[in-house]
């Protein structure tokens, strides 16, 4: 080995933070490979690679080099974590203990081929990305019903307070919560189904489980009252919807690829029902790929008796800022954000914030994690296509992960902007 392979910030960082790699030692304009692999909590391998040429001083810097091919092609600075693939098919690269940083390998080989033979192997360094920023307080929930994991930043507080709520999947998902905390907030990640000692599967919903969620929150002493911020995907976007309907003590709902209907479940509150967007999964089409697509399958929620699901979100104290992935094949998430707006505008409120983002698909998570355009869906057990084309929508988590956390400063904080990423 010859070549040095540096890594700004050294060592170790957040995973939603950009890292700067040099290669330095290199031949003036020398062939190289750069290959990079992780494997997840299970072991399993995502693997990532592309061609470079060193510069005319022996130097690759991929701030400056574009790519020649492999995984992706062109000035990809962060392409070799979110061109990673995993080695099965359809599987998803999640963080499942925030509490351990995931280790990057990357290797420098000698020439184009990405596969490493007899003395090809030029140098190689250990890449570790935190989920925990230095600081941030990880604390497991038991409380009344309610089951979660709260994150807090370092300090003295009180911070401003999120509910995070992921999707059909259910469990509890830890990683968003986790790495927004480390930019000011104090993060409660809630499980809603499969989870512990909760249902095992979203049969009925009950809106009183998170009322309890937002009431401990409000009381809790490192959170800055008088009300929460609610951050939603997919199924718990429509249940962010729901919330900020009808309970108190909620400002701020930032919803990614949500649909404007309670969706999968009825749900309940008091004397209150509503019933779950009809669909027909007759209705589903098979790619070329092979892999299931339902975004025709749901029925429209304008429509009779469809309509009867929709969610009052006119009652909504607060702003909203809707994330749209342009190339959803989960559901419309499109179609819903524009009934939305209709809706909202209709009752004399303020239009909501609405950022579209064309080529990308339904799973918009933090920056830098790989693409998921198809995986194997929890409820179905079988490969679901979620769209999306990989740069574009790996520019899109870069970007939204900044604008949720401008929204949520601007509408908890009261600040106006957030440092945008380096790279």
């Amino acid at each position: 080995m010859a070549a040095m392979v540096t890594l700004e910030p050294a060592g170790r960082c957040c995973w939603d933070e950009p890292v700067r790699i040099v290669v330095r030692g290199l031949a003036p304009g020398q062939p190289v490979t750069l290959r990079a692999s992780l494997r997840d909590e299970k072991g399993a391998l995502f693997r990532a690679h592309a061609r470079y040429c060193a510069d005319a001083g022996g130097e690759l810097d991929l701030t400056r080099a574009p790519a020649l091919g492999g995984s992706f092609a062109g000035l990809e600075p962060m392409g070799l974590l979110w061109a990673l693939e995993p080695e099965t098919p359809f599987l998803r690269l999640v963080k499942r203990d925030v509490q351990t940083p995931f280790a990057v390998e990357l290797e420098v080989l000698d020439g184009h081929d990405p596969e490493p033979g007899p003395g090809r192997l030029l140098g190689r360094a250990v890449h570790e990305r935190d989920f925990l920023r230095p600081g941030v307080r990880r604390e497991p929930v038991r409380a009344g019903r309610v089951r979660a994991t709260l994150f807090l930043p370092p300090g003295a507080g009180p911070f401003p307070g999120i509910i995070d709520l992921f999707g059909s999947g259910g469990g509890l998902c830890e990683y968003r919560a986790s790495l927004l905390a480390g930019h000011g907030f104090a993060v409660l990640a809630l499980a809603y189904f499969r989870f512990g000692d909760l249902p095992e599967y979203l049969s009925d919903v009950h809106l009183e489980y998170f009322e309890e969620a937002v009431d401990f929150m409000l009381q809790h002493p490192k959170v800055k009252g008088p009300s929460v911020g609610l951050l939603g995907f997919s199924k718990g976007g429509d249940l962010c919807l729901s919330m900020a309907s009808f309970l108190k003590g909620i400002t701020a709902t930032v919803l990614i690829n949500t649909c404007v209907a309670n969706t999968i479940a009825p749900l309940h509150y008091k004397d209150m029902i509503i019933p779950e967007l009809s669909n027909d999964p007759g209705k589903h089409t098979i790619n070329e790929l092979g892999l299931l697509n339902f975004m025709d399958t749901w029925n429209n929620p304008l429509e009779e008796p469809s309509h009867q699901s929709l969610i009052p979100l006119e009652k909504a104290q607060g702003p909203f800022l809707f994330i749209v992935g342009m190339d959803d094949h989960s559901w419309k998430s499109e179609f819903f954000a524009h009934i939305a707006s209709e809706r909202l505008q209709a009752h004399g409120k303020d239009r909501p914030q609405i950022i579209y983002y064309p080529g990308t698909g339904h799973c918009i998570d933090p920056p830098y994690f790989p693409p998921c355009r198809a995986s194997v869906n929890a409820l179905l057990g079988l490969p679901i296509f979620y769209g999306g084309e990989p740069k574009a929508h790996s520019r899109a988590q870069v970007d939204a992960w900044q604008h949720i956390q401008t929204f949520f400063h601007k509408h908890l904080n009261g600040k106006k902007s957030v440092k945008p990423s380096k790279i």
